[in-house]
């Protein structure tokens, strides 16, 4: 016998708060039956880290969406919908721009841009971090190193949202998300190209690639959904989470006299709210996970949320938000081959942001007058306001 469930994890009463759910889950066993979507669930740390180490058994063919359609239309040819040597050959492309070395020269630009930008924030008047900071801060880095006109970030942050929003089950969100995350597609067959595109920017890079033969000239709108979509929601919600918790703590003081490096809270902050909630994989072989055996071909996802919160390995005061703990092995921007190529780019802009409100507020606390709100959101978990009051 196998531990399965009846808990809806789409659902938005769930969505709002799934860490009870992932809790009754992680109790149930390392691999539960989701009854509802006919799938498993993978909610403790250890098996997620062990599936995340082994792509051979856990392949991301055909396997991150819960819907065929999502997988075989939006997913085939993308750098996180591949794996052996067509996945090293994509993620080649993505690692010459996103290498620790190539983004150095981008520090001192990030710092500036943070910097000016809570210049402006009102001092005790509050702000929202969403709205007029992490959002137009991240969003606007990563649209000039594409090369995309600054007028169309509010459509792109849309159609981003929409395409993640495509991951989750045949429900409401993803019917209504997918002819958004089709028009990124047509976005980039219209704007991205060569002659609009400079040569010198990462969505040009790839165009180059193509000329030199590392990639097919069919991979070249695929592979830039890696910057598109993947650049920027995941980062806007790492910080927003971080400023959220840190607001309702008394850690503030810790990362304003720089007690604690901007690394540790990042990790820490993903740890406790992972951006992207899940990813889907197909087992290839019959693989044990517990006591459980998941039988070849069915598909598993692959709880980041929930290991994030696993007391078997964060102990007693795992749903406890402490930016002194070593959070370093989690786990929510992937492991392995897949794991987030970005993740250098997105420590920087962190360390940006939060170096620039450290730098001009002593205090950090929740509006007194506005409440924060979230949206559901099939797999993305974040902030859609923030109201904030520094001073």
């Amino acid at each position: 016998m196998h531990a399965s469930s009846g808990i809806d994890l789409f659902d938005d009463a769930t969505l709002a708060d799934p860490y009870p759910a992932y809790a009754r889950l992680r109790e149930l066993g390392a691999a539960v039956r989701l009854e509802t979507h006919d799938v498993w669930a993978l909610p403790r740390h250890a098996s997620v880290a062990a599936a995340l180490r082994d792509p051979a058994t856990y392949s991301s063919e055909r396997a991150l969406a819960l819907t065929d359609s999502v997988n075989d239309r939006l997913l085939v040819g993308t750098v996180v919908g591949t794996d052996g040597a067509a996945h090293a050959r994509l993620r080649r492309v993505l690692s010459r721009q996103l290498a620790p070395r190539a983004l150095k020269s981008l520090v001192r630009d990030m710092r500036e841009r943070a910097r000016a930008l809570v210049e402006a924030l009102p001092r005790d008047g509050g702000f929202d971090a969403v709205t007029d900071l992490a959002a137009p801060f991240v969003a606007g880095v990563v649209m000039r190193l594409m090369g995309l006109p600054e007028q169309d970030r509010a459509l792109l942050l849309d159609l981003a949202d929409a395409t993640f929003d495509t991951f989750g089950p045949d429900n409401a969100r993803t019917r209504a998300a997918f002819p958004h995350a089709e028009e990124m597609f047509r976005y980039l067959d219209r704007v991205a190209t060569r002659d609009r595109i400079a040569a010198d920017s990462w969505l040009g890079a790839i165009h180059i690639a193509v000329d030199r033969g590392d990639i097919e000239e069919s991979q070249a709108v695929p592979l830039m959904l890696s910057y598109t979509v993947a650049g920027m929601d995941t980062t806007i919600h790492a910080i927003t989470a971080a400023l959220h918790l840190l607001a309702h703590t008394d850690q503030w003081a810790l990362v304003r006299d720089r007690v604690v490096p901007t690394e540790a809270v990042l990790a820490e902050a993903l740890r406790m709210e992972a951006p992207i909630q899940f990813f889907g994989r197909r087992t290839t072989r019959d693989v044990r996970v517990g006591d459980t055996v998941v039988p070849a071909g069915d598909q598993v996802l692959l709880l980041y949320g929930s290991a994030g919160r696993d007391r078997a390995k964060w102990g007693p005061n795992a749903d406890t938000f402490d930016i002194t703990r070593d959070s370093r092995d989690h786990l929510a921007l992937g492991s392995g081959i897949h794991q987030c190529a970005g993740n250098h780019l997105a420590t920087l802009e962190f360390d940006a942001v939060l170096d620039a409100l450290a730098t001009r507020f002593r205090t950090l606390a929740p509006s007194p007058d506005r409440a924060p709100t979230r949206r559901p959101h099939n797999i993305l978990r974040g902030w859609h306001t923030l109201p904030l009051v520094a001073a």
